[in-house]
């Protein structure tokens, strides 16, 4: 796989959304309802709230589920798409 191939499968489909619960902005791609990638733009313990208040390193948390909410209404809202349909 060339660079640019390697580019374009880690950041293809991302398009920017905003947290309606804190307002922090990831990227994110809903490559299937059940698959979502998440690239943060910024330190989730800085920027989100549910990070930055968990009891140990926040690397160990999935994901903050008011996020995972927002992205669940975007796209029933018809505001982000899911790749496979």
């Amino acid at each position: 796989m060339t660079t640019a191939e390697t580019v374009e499968f880690l950041t293809g489909g991302l398009r920017p959304h905003e947290c309606r619960s804190c307002g922090t902005c990831v990227l994110v791609k809903k490559n299937s309802i059940q698959h979502t990638s998440i690239q943060w733009t910024s330190s989730p313990a800085e920027s989100c709230p549910v990070f930055a208040d968990a009891d140990g390193p926040s690397a160990l948390l999935d994901t903050c589920p008011k996020l995972a909410d927002s992205i669940g209404d975007a796209v029933r809202d018809g505001e982000l798409a899911v790749a496979d349909g």
